[in-house]
């Protein structure tokens, strides 16, 4: 299976990301990618609260995603939209950080908020406080498709490996970590996580990111790591992106799945124990 993992640099205008991205689509399509990953907030990636009220929308009237459920049916190609900032109804205004799974008729499969918020002090000078804004989620998801068992995760999830055992456990074959990776942490973790990700599940990890400076009408400008990466179930970097927008291919064999969890059957062999006090 062909892989094609989107790395962009999305303003906070959801419209003129949306024609960059569905232009990324059509490349990768043509290339013979069948499935195609967009990274963490596809749609808007702004510091400013007041601009995301003013341009956001529900799911149900979202643009951004009935034109990629659109492009997905016109390619007959899966599409994981690493995320979309989305309103939601909760009575305390936030937003929701949503990841979709679409099949090649452009049906949702499945779908996944980001369950960890990245509420961080880096430095002086560099704060995320991303639950001000955000609603965390509170359910694992797992896809059963025919081009594998597919776990969804988000951005900071990285840091948490009980999410990802879990995946693994129930059966993941691929897990995906589409992110917006702040170039600081990015160049102290980012691979790292991912390798150990992948080698403490035995799946194949898939993580297309935003890059760059990412232009804004208001609020902060954000800046973003890029270098996104196609792991393998043994740890191996099998693609790696640079910094700057790109599309980054890779080709999946997912018995190499089946193949790293015999010769280390760990996912096996939990057993209880007394936590510290």
């Amino acid at each position: 299976m062909k892989v094609a993992l989107l790395q962009i640099c999305s303003s906070d205008d959801p419209a003129e990301n949306l024609g960059m991205v569905t232009g990324q689509i059509d490349q990768a399509a043509k290339a013979g990618a069948t499935f195609i990953l967009t990274p963490e907030v596809t749609n808007c990636v702004s510091t400013s609260r007041t601009h995301q009220m003013q341009v956001l929308r529900p799911q149900a009237d979202d643009p951004t995603l009935k034109a990629l459920q659109a492009e997905a049916a016109r390619h007959g190609i899966w599409l994981l939209i690493g995320s979309l900032a989305l309103k939601t109804d909760d009575p305390d205004g936030r937003f929701a950080n949503r990841s979709f799974l679409i099949d090649p008729s452009g049906r949702i499969t499945a779908h996944y908020d980001k369950i960890h918020m990245f509420d961080v002090n880096i430095s002086e000078t560099e704060a995320y406080h991303e639950s001000k804004g955000y609603r965390p989620g509170t359910s694992a998801t797992l896809a059963r498709t025919d081009i594998g068992t597919i776990g969804l995760t988000i951005c900071y999830d990285l840091r948490f490996p009980h999410l990802y055992r879990d995946l693994a456990q129930a059966g993941a074959q691929i897990i995906t970590v589409p992110s917006a990776f702040s170039p600081v942490t990015g160049a102290a973790h980012w691979e790292p996580l991912l390798r150990a990700r992948a080698i403490e599940t035995g799946c194949f990890i898939l993580a297309p990111a935003q890059t760059g400076t990412h232009s804004a009408t208001r609020g902060k400008p954000r800046k973003t790591y890029g270098h996104s990466m196609v792991i393998a179930p043994w740890g191996d970097v099998l693609s790696q992106a640079e910094n700057g927008p790109e599309i980054l291919y890779a080709t999946l064999d997912l018995s190499q799945v089946e193949a790293a969890r015999q010769k280390v059957p760990s996912l096996t062999h939990d057993r209880g124990y007394t936590a510290p006090l």
